[in-house]
C-alpha cells in the first residue's frame, strides 16, 4: 500500500511543490520504497509508494496515455491481469497501476465497479477539468478531504492535511460519536472541517469548486436473499473465500498471515495452505502474558496444522505506555480498541519477514460473530420492557459478569437506535449526556438501521458500515502502515461480502451457535477442538493493568488541571470511574480506556502541531 495527495486550488493561483512534499512526508510510512510529485497549475498530487506489484516500475504520480488522465493511487487491483486482458491500451508497465488509467479512459467514472480489491484513488482528469476520488466498496483504506472556498485537498491521512490548515481544531460535536462509537463514524471526523469518504463512494470536484459524492456500491438488498439448504450456503462460501484467498495472494513479494489461533485466521491460513502449499508461509501472533486471554498455544497448534513457519510476540503494559501516544499520532485519533498497541506490535514482528500479511477481518460483521448478535430481536423488541431494572440489574452484577453487563446496559437504552448502538458503545446514552452535558447533535447510525426486516440483518448491515469501517479497519489500516506492511482481508473481498447478505440469516446464528457457516467450513479444513472452542478474541488485560502499572497513569492524566477531558466533560463521573475501577467494586475498564485514549492523543496532536 502507499501514501497519496492532492491540492486543487480555485483561486487562480499554482499548486506548491513545496506544499505537496511537506504533505507526503507526513506519509512516509505508507510508502519508504518510493516517492513523486505531479504538478499542472492549479492541481498536484504526490505519492509514497511501498512497492508491492511491479516492483522495479509503475513509478507514481503517473499520466495515461493521453496525456490528460493523472494518477495517484492507494492500494492493489488484485484482478489487474484480468483486466489488463480485455483492454487495448499502450501498456509500458507490468502492474495494476497503469489499468486503473486504462479503465478510466476506457469506461470513465463507471469503470471502479469493474476492479477487485482494495483502493483508495485520484484521477484529475485535465479534459473535462474533473477531479475524482474513489474508495473501496468495504473501507479497507482510507481516504480524507479538506474544503474551502480557495482549495480542495486529499490525503490518505488527516495528519498529511495539517499543512493545509491554518490552525487544525478538534471537532467538539464528535466527542459524543467517539462515545457512541469509539470511533467517528464517516462522513466525519475528529478535526473541523476534515471528512472522510465513505466506503463505496465517489467524489467528483468540479473546475468551478463545487463537490458531488455518491455511491458507486451497496450491499443487496434484502430481496435478492437466496433461498439455499445449510449445506449449499456453505459451499457456496467455500467456493467465494477460496477464490478470495487466491486473489489477495497476488504479489510480487512475499506474503504472510496473521494467525490468532482463532477460526477466521486459521481458515485463511488452511486456504493459503490449500493453495500454496504451508512451505514458505510466515505466520504471526501476539499474547499477553496473562492465561485468561492469551491464545497463542492456539497459534502454535494452527501453525502445526497449516505448515507455517510461525513467529510470536508478547504485549506487556510498558509496550503502552511507550506506545500509546506515538500510536495516536499515527492513528489520527484516539486509539479506539486497547489491541491497537498489539495489532501494531504484530505489523511490527511480520514486517521483519514479510510486506504484506492476510487477516480474517471481517468474518464476525458479515458472518454474525459477536455474542451481541443473537440478541438481535431482543435488541429490537426490549423497547417493551422498562429500561430501569435492567440498569439495576446491570449495576448489580460482580465484574466478573462481563457479557451481561454489556447486554444489559443495550438492552436498557430507550430507542432501537441507542439499544444497536449500545453493544459496542462504552457509555451509555444517560452517561454520555451526562459527561458532555446535554444529548448528543448527530446521529450517524440511524440512517443504516432504517426500515423492517430481519433484525440480524440490520444488525450486521449496521455493523458494516460503522464499526468495521470506521473503527476496526482504520485501526487494521493504521496499525500495519506504522509499520509499512500491507494488510490484506480475504473476507472484505466484495464477492464474499454480497454473498454474505444474500445468504439467510438462519446460515450464521443457527442453533445458539454464533457465525455458524463459518465454522462448518472451518470444519473442512481444521480439526473440530479449534473450530469450537470458545471465542476469546484480541482482548488485553486491562482490568488488572489499570489497577496496577497503568494506574498512576490514568489518574495524573484525567484528573490532572491540565486534562483536555476534565475541560470537556464532568470531572466529578470521571473521578468516579476510575475510583470504582481501583476499588475492585466494578470493571471499568473500557471506560477508563475510551476517556485516556482521548486524552493521550488530543496531547500528542498538540505536542506535534506546536513543534
Amino acid at each position: 500500500m502507499c501514501g497519496i495527495v492532492g491540492v486543487r486550488r480555485f483561486d487562480g493561483g499554482p499548486v506548491s511543490k513545496e506544499l505537496l512534499t511537506d504533505m507526503s512526508a507526513a506519509l512516509h510510512h505508507r510508502g519508504p520504497d518510493d516517492h513523486g510529485l505531479w504538478c499542472d497549475g492549479p492541481v498536484g498530487f504526490a505519492h509514497t509508494r511501498l512497492s508491492i506489484i511491479d516492483l522495479s516500475a509503475s513509478a507514481q504520480p503517473m499520466t495515461g496515455v493521453t496525456g490528460t488522465t493523472h494518477l495517484t493511487f492507494n492500494g492493489e487491483i488484485l484482478n489487474y491481469r484480468e483486466l489488463r486482458r480485455d483492454l487495448d491500451y499502450p501498456f509500458t508497465t507490468r502492474g495494476d497501476t497503469e489499468v486503473l488509467l486504462a479503465i478510466y479512459e476506457r469506461y470513465g467514472a463507471a469503470g471502479v465497479s469493474r476492479l477487485r480489491g482494495q483502493f483508495a484513488y485520484a484521477i484529475h482528469d485535465s479534459a473535462t477539468g474533473e477531479t475524482h476520488l474513489f474508495r473501496d466498496r468495504l473501507g479497507i483504506l482510507p481516504l480524507y478531504y479538506y474544503a474551502t472556498d480557495t482549495v480542495f485537498a486529499f490525503a490518505s491521512e488527516i495528519k498529511a492535511l495539517y499543512p493545509l490548515i491554518e490552525a487544525p481544531r478538534v471537532d467538539t460535536v464528535s466527542l459524543h460519536d467517539f462515545l457512541a462509537h469509539r470511533s467517528v463514524p464517516a462522513p466525519y471526523t475528529f478535526i473541523e472541517g476534515v471528512r472522510k469518504v465513505p466506503q463505496g463512494h465517489h467524489l467528483v470536484v468540479r473546475a468551478d469548486g463545487t463537490i458531488r459524492i455518491e455511491a458507486y456500491w451497496k450491499l443487496p438488498d434484502p430481496s435478492e436473499e437466496l433461498d439455499v439448504s445449510p449445506a449449499a450456503a456453505v459451499d457456496l462460501l467455500d467456493q467465494a473465500l477460496r477464490e478470495s484467498v487466491r486473489d489477495a495472494l497476488t504479489a510480487d513479494v512475499p506474503v504472510g498471515a496473521y494467525l490468532s489461533g482463532g477460526v477466521d485466521s486459521s481458515l485463511i491460513c488452511a486456504l493459503v495452505a490449500r493453495e500454496r502449499g504451508g512451505a514458505g508461509l510466515h505466520t504471526f501472533s501476539a499474547g499477553f502474558g496473562d492465561s485468561r486471554v492469551d491464545e497463542t498455544h492456539w497459534a502454535r497448534k494452527a501453525a502445526l496444522i497449516v505448515g507455517s513457519d510461525h513467529h510470536e510476540t508478547t504485549i506487556t503494559a510498558s509496550h503502552f505506555q511507550d506506545e500509546w501516544a506515538r500510536l495516536s499520532w499515527h492513528r489520527d485519533s484516539p486509539l479506539s480498541e486497547p489491541a491497537d498497541v498489539a495489532v501494531y506490535r504484530l505489523a511490527q514482528l511480520a514486517r521483519e519477514h514479510v510486506k504484506v500479511v492476510l487477516s480474517g477481518e471481517g468474518s464476525d460483521e458479515l458472518f454474525g460473530g459477536y455474542p451481541k448478535y443473537q440478541f438481535a430481536r431482543a435488541t429490537r423488541l426490549a423497547g417493551m420492557i422498562p429500561g430501569g431494572p435492567l440498569r439495576l440489574l446491570e449495576q448489580r452484577l460482580p465484574a466478573s459478569r462481563a457479557r451481561l453487563t454489556v447486554a444489559l446496559r443495550a438492552l436498557s437504552e430507550p430507542t432501537y437506535a441507542e439499544r444497536m448502538r449500545g453493544w459496542f458503545a462504552p457509555f451509555t446514552t444517560r452517561e454520555r449526556n451526562r459527561l458532555l452535558g446535554g444529548p448528543a447533535q448527530r446521529s450517524v447510525l440511524d440512517p443504516y438501521l432504517a426500515g423492517r426486516g430481519d433484525p440480524l440483518r440490520r444488525m450486521l448491515h449496521a455493523d458494516v458500515h460503522t464499526w468495521l469501517a470506521d473503527n476496526l479497519l482504520e485501526r487494521g489500516d493504521r496499525m500495519s502502515m506504522a509499520a509499512s506492511l500491507e494488510l490484506r482481508p480475504p473476507f472484505l473481498d466484495h464477492r464474499v461480502a454480497e454473498l454474505a447478505f444474500r445468504l439467510p440469516s438462519g446460515v450464521k446464528v443457527r442453533g445458539g451457535s454464533s457465525k455458524w457457516i463459518v465454522k462448518e467450513l472451518a470444519r473442512k479444513h481444521l480439526p473440530v477442538d479449534l473450530v469450537d472452542r470458545p471465542k476469546v478474541g484480541f482482548k488485553v488485560p486491562l482490568d488488572e493493568w489499570f489497577r496496577g502499572h497503568l494506574r498512576e497513569m490514568a489518574f495524573d492524566l484525567l484528573d490532572g488541571p491540565s486534562s483536555f477531558v476534565g475541560e470537556h466533560f464532568d470531572r466529578t463521573a470521571v473521578r468516579g470511574l476510575l475510583e470504582a475501577h481501583t476499588t475492585g467494586g466494578r470493571d471499568e475498564q473500557p471506560r477508563i480506556w475510551t476517556l485516556l485514549s482521548l486524552e493521550v492523543w488530543h496531547r500528542e496532536l498538540q505536542r506535534r502541531l506546536v513543534g
